[in-house]
């Protein structure tokens, strides 16, 4: 929760650098990361117009058989629309 916390108060900020460094240090420390830990990441790369990193994620998601959702969806689609 801590972590879903931090990687939160980042996607808010805009600060997606700061999430993505979260968010593999999850992984790094086997943290697991769940369906908000995911959303949470491809929210803040899409806020960062960083859709390249928003889809690597998504695809992250597909390949470990984590749980997608309207959000993760809605969040990826929108990352690309940002994107440049």
């Amino acid at each position: 929760i801590t972590y879903n916390a931090a990687l939160s108060a980042c996607e808010k900020g805009e600060q997606w650098v700061g999430a993505l460094q979260l968010f593999r240090e999850m992984a790094d420390g086997r943290v697991d990361r769940n369906t908000i830990t995911y959303n949470t990441a491809v929210s803040a790369c899409g806020n960062g117009k960083q859709w390249v990193l928003a889809v690597q994620l998504f695809r992250e998601m597909v390949d470990g058989h984590v749980e997608r959702n309207t959000i993760t969806y809605n969040a990826a689609v929108s990352a690309c629309e940002k994107g440049e």
